[in-house]
């Protein structure tokens, strides 16, 4: 176990001044796998008030950032370590925090309020890991299983249902039966949950490595969380284009788009809107016409819903909004998505769609994949070779036509037109030839 420095530095120090002290959850959970893993939280024998006279006595800064549960955060080198007493809780009458806390100097039994088996491990250099719950045989049987009573642990703490999926989707562990059938039957306690909470763990979940067998085995869970979603379920597309009912062709498109949060939430609305505009030709073919619209209008309330960012919220929507639109080999179509998209989210637009065509009929999907991925390279090309594409890349601007006479909304419309003859052929992109163009056009008026 590879304690950082700042962290052995509190232990030792609280170790020192006579008190217990130990990394604890997640951080010793991916020391015992291998993985890389993110902050060291630690846990303690000493109050608050007692960390606190610690850490003044060699000058670390801290702050009260969770005293009411007995929480400390220390500040070293601009590192945050968060460090708890040992603690039982209270009852949790919102499902999510407890009303009270009781400090308590026995390390297990702080360990046994813990949400998962594979979570509450503790470990001092001193000492070792200590495992009072069996979870590292869960580690090693890749076992996701709550400590105590899985219904007890998922009432508590509803937000827990998605931190077992996040676990889950994240380290491809299977989720135990009883702590399986607990998320089950308490999913409706997501509903207490505050929207930010929950986007923070389904943002997690579904850019994991193994998000696909969680959301399908799961969407009761996610039906609670984003209704919008259980429409699709067992939902048919009697297509020759398609292979899945639609919430399968979504789940299936989402584990395979680029991991990005954006990417994979866009690819988990993308299809949203399809039972709202299904028809059936006479052959018996469905068709979904309009369906992205829909899609992008339920994605914006879930997204608002749940508190996104407008950044993640803006990509989202543009990416659900065109993505059954074309883009063709042409060096002026290909010029014309960069001006709509700019230049990552077009490179983005492609990938969404060779994703989402690799959940379809691959038989009748490899052609258009294989074309959009030469067009993907085309489109490199054109954005490293510096030809013109955007209404700022011509010779000419709005000032040189308004000398000719254009004015007010026509020179918009000029220099989108000049802009789409230049995409097309580059060497036109001369001032002298397109004042020439401009003045014949302001001529024709």
């Amino acid at each position: 176990m590879n304690l950082p420095e700042n962290a052995k530095r509190i232990i030792t120090l609280l170790n020192a001044a006579g008190y217990e002290a130990y990394a604890v959850g997640g951080f010793v959970r991916d020391g015992i796998m291998g993985r890389k893993s993110g902050d060291v939280d630690i846990t303690t024998s000493a109050t608050p008030d007692e960390v606190e006279k610690a850490l003044d006595e060699i000058s670390i800064d801290y702050y009260e950032t969770g005293i009411k549960h007995g929480t400390i955060t220390a500040v070293i080198d601009r590192e945050s370590y968060e460090i708890t007493t040992f603690r039982t809780d209270g009852e949790y009458l919102d499902n999510r925090h407890p009303d009270n806390v009781r400090y308590i100097k026995s390390l297990r039994e702080d360990l046994a309020r813990r949400d998962f088996t594979v979570n509450a491990l503790a470990y001092n250099e001193e000492k070792g890991v200590i495992d009072e719950f069996g979870g590292i045989a869960d580690i090693e049987n890749k076992i996701i299983r709550t400590v105590g009573d899985a219904d007890k642990r998922f009432r508590e703490d509803a937000l827990r249902i998605m931190r077992a999926l996040r676990f889950a989707s994240v380290l491809g562990f299977d989720i135990e039966e009883k702590t399986s059938q607990a998320i089950l039957d308490n999913k409706s306690l997501l509903l207490n949950i505050a929207g930010e909470r929950v986007y923070s763990e389904l943002v997690k979940l579904i850019t994991g490595d193994y998000c696909e067998s969680i959301l399908l085995k799961y969407r009761e869970v996610f039906a609670v969380i984003i209704p919008e979603l259980e429409p699709c379920f067992d939902f048919p597309q009697n297509s020759k284009w398609h292979i899945y009912d639609v919430y399968t062709h979504i789940v299936k498109s989402t584990a395979i788009v680029d991991s990005r949060d954006y990417m994979r939430l866009a690819m988990l609305f993308h299809d949203i809107g399809k039972p709202f505009c299904k028809t059936t030709d006479n052959k018996g073919q469905d068709h979904f016409k309009g369906h992205p619209a829909i899609s992008e209008e339920k994605a914006r309330d879930i997204l608002e819903r749940l508190h996104a960012s407008n950044l993640v919220k803006n990509k989202v929507l543009t990416l659900i909004k065109y993505h059954d639109l074309y883009i063709t080999p042409k060096p002026s179509n290909i010029k014309k998505w960069l001006r709509t998209l700019g230049e990552d989210m077009t490179l983005d637009y492609i990938d969404f769609k060779i994703a989402d065509l690799s959940s379809h009929n691959f038989e009748l999907s490899e052609h258009e994949i294989e074309t959009l991925r030469r067009i993907k390279k085309q489109t490199v090309e054109i954005i490293n070779s510096g030809e013109p594409y955007k209404i700022s890349d011509l010779a000419v601007d709005g000032s040189d036509l308004i000398k000719i006479g254009f004015e007010g909304r026509e020179i918009a419309d000029e220099l989108d037109k000049l802009i789409n003859e230049v995409s097309g052929e580059p060497p036109l992109n001369n001032k002298e030839k397109l004042l020439q163009i401009a003045e014949t056009d302001y001529k024709a008026k």
